[in-house]
């Protein structure tokens, strides 16, 4: 099969139309997903792959993306220059269309872009839709071309020639709307995470991040790319043998796989992409490595002699410890996709070209790297020893049946009366005071209470059969009813929320964060299920008799505080909680527990890769760089890394 090659000319004919911008700030949820922190985001998105695509394609080294002080960013490429040529359907300038139209560019076909982020001017005119003002400028051809929108899209600049330029490239500056979001407070945080993924997938482009408002700088370049990637989410771990990286390209699909095991880890981290885009629902392309990768492992440990017969390995077992990137470029004509939000690579193709490929690549580097094949192989079967001992304490555990164990479970937890199991709410509770005066607090109908004895067990990187043998998190698998690991079904969770309700002090935050660990790492469909949820404990109650009277508010934070000392006007005295103990149970039910009253944090993973390295932060092995993070980030009333508000 031919080559396709993206050509150098990019113009107006390259732009197809297919259908107007409608809707988009009427029902902006069904573009970007939704109006909080994460849509806003989504937005920044949009313009970075743009400028990647062009990247992607040959066109530009360094791609820079500015906070600005007033609230807006910008994105500037060295492309080829959005087309300001006229639009022969439309009779407009090809970058207005682009800005206004949704379902216009240059990427439903392999003209213009041998592969692409997504469809070039989708994501352009949501951003433009979404935003106070959008000024967009494009230097092309030795000119310097502008052209500004405000208020959600509307041409106000219509296209100008500003003048000569020997520079190449694009130049977006955008404003989201306030009217639309509930914040527009960009992070630099998240931003600079996303372009270091970028970084890492397009080896040698040079990526600057500068945020005006503090000052912060950040550049990534990679020459190495995703082994310099594994290299990143592996370095606080013993790991085995160097980083394994195979390239090539099989039916006109490059494939790009770097691999690692550590010998001390018991998690599975594979993330993939196509075209630089991440899969995080996998697809044909993790398929084919799943089934390639277990092949190859079980054909060497066979042929020399490591296992026999029925005791093959299962995929569990060979990658269990293992941090593998897939990344794969893959033209247009055979790009798919499962559902609507690129979550899964649907591409028929991939599955036999990945599975024939690293089977072949890891079997001959098996074959060349003895020493190392024997180790993974061991650990291996380490862990399938540990599967078979861990389904066993699992058995015993269901068919416990002396009382002893039946009080030990009941002692602990003050169940709900109701069995309607999607009302039901279980509150995690830290110690027995915070657990007396939720009992009391408590509605008994659909409310249980489950208090904890000192601070959980830090479950990051321990095997299953450990976590098992832990009374605290045996006690929580066998109340929330649901099985564990692979066996765990959030649908069968005897509880439509599990909250943890912890004081709002360093020692609550830590356990917060050691309780998020567990659930991420043994019952992670419950966080993706939005079952999993912090309470938010309020840290002042400000009061005055009026008419006798009590007049009071609540406040979460020291902003909230001085808002209602004024709306409760002089005179007015302060309470400040410092432990859930502390409260009468008639104001932890209703600034904490009512749900008419509440304020709760859902716990969202919307990015994994993200998580996973803050876990690896947190409940790793190097206390400096902990304490370092935690110090930046922490507000103790909340742990931002994984939750959003639920209004």
């Amino acid at each position: 099969m031919s080559e396709i090659t993206a050509k150098s000319s990019y113009t107006s004919a390259d732009i197809e139309l297919l259908e107007g911008l409608a809707g988009v700030r009427k029902r902006p949820a069904m573009y970007i997903g939704s109006t909080n922190l994460n849509g806003v985001h989504h937005l920044v998105w949009e313009i970075i792959d743009n400028a990647v695509d062009e990247a992607l394609n040959g066109y530009g080294e360094t791609i820079r993306i500015t906070i600005h002080k007033d609230g807006s960013l910008s994105v500037e490429d060295e492309g080829r220059g959005i087309p300001v040529d006229i639009h022969q359907q439309t009779h407009m300038p090809a970058v207005q269309l682009i800005f206004t139209t949704l379902h216009s560019g240059g990427k439903f076909s392999n003209k213009a872009y041998q592969s692409s982020a997504g469809l070039h001017g989708v994501g352009s005119a949501v951003t433009n839709a979404l935003s106070e003002y959008c000024d967009v400028t494009v230097f092309k051809s030795g000119s310097i071309y502008h052209i500004r929108f405000e208020n959600g899209g509307k041409l106000v600049t219509p296209l100008e020639v500003l003048g000569n330029t020997k520079k190449r490239g694009t130049l977006v500056r955008f404003k989201p709307d306030s009217r639309i979001f509930s914040t527009t407070d960009f992070k630099f945080d998240i931003i600079s995470s996303h372009i270091q993924e970028s970084a890492f997938l397009l080896k040698g482009v040079k990526f600057l991040l500068t945020d005006e408002r503090s000052g912060e700088k950040v550049e990534f370049c990679y020459k190495d790319g995703i082994k310099e990637y594994i290299s990143s989410l592996e370095h606080d771990k013993n790991i085995i043998g160097d980083i394994i990286s195979f390239e090539g390209k099989e039916d006109s699909i490059s494939i790009d796989i770097a691999m690692q095991w550590a010998a001390q880890d018991y998690g599975e981290n594979i993330y993939s992409y196509a075209n630089n885009v991440r899969t995080r629902d996998g697809g044909t392309h993790e398929q084919g490595f799943r089934a390639g990768l277990t092949k190859a492992i079980n054909d060497y440990a066979e042929e020399n002699g490591l296992i026999k017969g029925k005791n093959k390995l299962e995929g569990g077992d060979i990658r269990e410890g293992l941090t593998a990137i897939i990344s794969l470029k893959i033209p247009e004509e055979k790009l798919e996709y499962e559902g609507q939000t690129k979550q899964k690579l649907g591409t028929p193709e991939a599955l036999p070209i990945i599975t024939n490929f690293i089977y072949n690549n890891l079997s001959y580097y098996l074959a060349e790297h003895k020493e190392f094949a024997v180790t993974v192989i061991k650990k291996c079967l380490d862990a399938q020893n540990t599967r078979i001992a861990a389904r066993k304490v699992r058995d015993e555990m269901r068919s416990r049946k002396t009382i002893k164990q039946d009080i030990v479970l009941s002692d602990k937890l003050t169940p709900a009366a109701s069995k309607d199991y999607d009302k039901n709410e279980l509150f995690i509770v830290e110690g027995d005071s915070a657990g007396g005066t939720a009992k009391k607090s408590r509605d008994r109908i659909h409310q249980a209470i489950l208090p904890l004895r000192g601070k959980p067990l830090n479950t990051f990187g321990l095997p299953i059969d450990k976590v098992l043998k832990n009374e605290e998190c045996a006690t929580l698998i066998n109340t929330i009813g649901a099985g564990v690991k692979e066996t765990f079904n959030a649908d069968n969770s005897h509880y439509g929320k599990v909250i943890i309700m912890t004081d709002a002090d360093t020692d609550g935050a830590h356990i917060q964060t050691l309780l998020i660990t567990f659930f991420y790492n043994f019952m992670k469909p419950l966080i993706l299920k939005g079952k999993l949820f912090v309470a938010m404990p309020p840290l002042y109650r400000i009061y005055k008799e009026v008419n006798h009277k009590q007049v009071y508010e609540y406040a979460w934070d020291d902003e909230g505080l001085d808002e209602a000392k004024k709306r409760i006007g002089a005179g007015c005295k302060v309470n400040r909680y410092k432990g859930l103990g502390e409260m009468n149970d008639d104001q932890l039910r209703e600034s904490t527990m009512d749900p008419k009253t509440r304020q709760l944090l859902k716990v969202t993973i919307e990015d994994s890769l993200l998580a996973e390295q803050r876990l690896i932060t947190l409940m790793g092995n190097d206390p400096q760089t902990r304490r370092q993070w935690i110090e930046e980030n922490i507000n103790f009333n909340e742990v931002d890394s994984f939750i959003e508000e639920v209004k």
